[in-house]
C-alpha cells in the first residue's frame, strides 16, 4: 500500500525533522496525526488486501463478524509478543547487513534502559524515533515488507505469547474483531496480525513517495497518546462503540489507549500499570511464571530487553577491559550461561532459563492458558488444576 501523504508537504500538517523538538501542544498535534494516518492505513489495507485476493483468513475472520460495534485492542511488546518487536526485526535486519553490530547495540541499549526506568521522555522517544527512520530511509516498502515476513518466521513467531493469543481468539470466536495496536511500523504490524488470524493493526505510518521511504513519519510514533487518537479514529471509522470495547496492554505508557475503552486489562504489567489497574479494579492477567512476574520491581526484562542487556553489558564490559580499569570493577560483569550479564541483575533474572520456553513464548500449557480468573468479563471458563507455573490472574 502506498504511504504517500500530500499533506505531509503542507507545514500544518508534516512531522518533526530529525533533531527537531516540539512543544506539548506540538506533540499532541503529531499524536493526532499519528493516530488519524494509523487508522486510515488500517482501513486502507483491510480494503486492499480483500481486493487483491490475499489474507484469506482475515478477510474469512471479518466476514464472520457478528458483533459490529464491539471490539479488542492489543498492545504487541510485551502484551502480545515477548520483547520489542521492532527490535526484533531491527536483529533481523543486522544479520542481512543492513546495518552494524555498533548500530543494534546502541538501539539495544535504549530498549533497556526504558524497560529498567519504565518511564519515557521526548528526547528518547524522538531518538527512538529518528534512529528507526534512519534503518528504512532509502529503502523499498516492498522490501521491507518482504524482510518482515522472513524475519517474522525467523524470531517473531515463536516469542507470542500463548495466553495473551488465546484471549484474542475468544474476541474472534464471539464475533468480534481484534486489532493490535503498536508503535511498531505499521506494514510491520499488519504482518503480526495477519499471521495471527487478527482483524488489523494500527502501527506508525512512515512517508513514503513512489514505493520509496522518505525518512520521515505521518505525525509521529504511535505511541501514548497516538495509540489513543488511532483507536478513536478506527472507531469512528469502522462504528465501534468505544464502551464495548476492550485493552489490553502490559505498560503504564499505554494508559491513554486502555482509558478510553470500556474495559481495560493489564497483561504481564509492569510496576506502573499494576499499581493503576489494582487502583482502578481492572482485571490483570500474567503469563509468567512466578518468579518472573515477581521481578515487577525492573519490570521484567525478558526477550529482546534481555538481549538488549547481553549487547549492552558485553560492549560495556569490552570499554572497560580496553580502559585497564581495576579488576574489582570489571568483576561488576560475569557469565551465565555462556552470556554477560550485570551481576547486581542476578542469576534468576539472565538465567539461561530465561531464554527457554517460558520466555520464548511458546507455552505448552495448553488452552487453560487463558487464565484462571472467573469474576471478570474475561472469564474464559474453568480454572486449570494448580501447578507451579499456572498464569496468574489478580484484581
Amino acid at each position: 500500500m502506498s504511504r504517500e501523504r500530500d499533506v505531509t508537504d503542507n507545514a500544518d500538517h508534516r512531522a518533526l525533522l530529525p533533531g527537531e523538538s516540539a512543544s506539548d501542544a506540538e506533540r499532541e498535534r503529531l499524536a493526532a496525526l499519528a493516530g488519524q494516518a494509523s487508522a486510515l492505513a488500517a482501513a486502507t489495507t483491510g480494503a486492499e488486501t480483500v481486493g487483491a485476493g490475499q489474507d484469506v483468513v482475515r478477510a474469512a475472520d471479518e466476514d464472520q463478524a457478528t458483533d459490529l460495534t464491539a471490539a479488542a485492542f492489543f498492545d504487541v511488546d510485551n502484551t502480545m509478543m515477548m520483547g520489542a518487536s521492532i527490535f526484533h526485526f531491527a536483529r533481523g535486519l543486522a544479520a542481512r547487513k543492513y546495518f552494524s553490530t555498533s548500530d543494534l547495540a546502541g538501539f539495544a541499549w535504549r530498549q533497556l534502559k526504558f524497560r529498567i526506568g519504565g518511564r519515557e521522555n521526548p528526547d528518547s522517544v524522538r531518538a527512538s524515533r529518528e534512529q528507526a527512520l534512519s534503518f528504512v530511509a532509502g529503502r523499498s516498502v516492498a522490501e521491507l515488507v518482504s524482510l518482515g515476513e522472513e524475519i517474522y518466521d525467523e524470531l517473531m513467531a515463536d516469542r507470542i505469547w500463548a495466553g495473551t493469543r488465546a484471549l484474542a481468539q475468544t474476541h474472534l470466536d464471539a464475533g468480534r474483531r481484534v486489532w493490535l495496536v503498536t508503535a511498531t511500523p505499521v506494514e510491520l504490524a499488519e504482518i503480526i496480525a495477519r499471521r495471527l488470524g487478527l482483524t488489523g493493526a494500527l502501527g506508525t505510518v512512515a512517508e513514503s513517495r513512489d514505493g520509496i521511504y522518505t525518512g520521515r513519519l505521518v505525525g509521529d510514533l504511535l505511541h501514548g497518546k497516538a495509540k489513543a487518537h488511532a483507536v478513536r479514529a478506527l472507531a469512528a471509522q469502522e462504528g465501534l462503540d468505544l464502551r464495548r470495547c476492550t485493552a489490553y496492554s502490559d505498560s503504564v505508557n499505554d494508559l491513554p489507549m486502555l482509558s478510553v475503552v470500556g474495559t481495560a486489562v493489564a497483561v504481564n504489567p509492569d510496576a506502573g500499570l499494576r499499581e493503576v489497574a489494582r487502583r482502578r479494579g481492572w482485571e490483570i492477567r500474567d503469563f509468567r511464571t512466578g518468579r518472573k512476574a515477581a521481578r515487577i520491581g525492573v519490570h521484567s526484562v525478558l526477550g529482546a530487553s534481555a538481549l538488549a542487556g547481553v549487547i549492552a553489558a558485553g560492549l560495556a564490559y569490552r570499554r572497560r577491559d580496553r580502559e585497564d580499569r581495576a579488576p574489582a570493577e570489571r568483576g561488576r560483569l560475569r557469565a551465565l550461561g555462556g552470556r554477560w550479564v550485570p551481576a547486581a541483575w542476578g542469576s534468576a533474572a539472565w538465567g539461561p532459563d530465561a531464554w527457554g520456553p517460558e520466555a520464548r513464548g511458546t507455552d505448552t500449557r495448553g488452552p487453560d492458558t487463558r487464565g484462571t480468573n472467573t469474576r471478570g468479563p474475561h472469564a474464559l471458563g474453568p480454572a486449570p488444576a494448580p501447578a507451579a507455573q499456572a498464569p496468574r490472574s489478580t484484581r
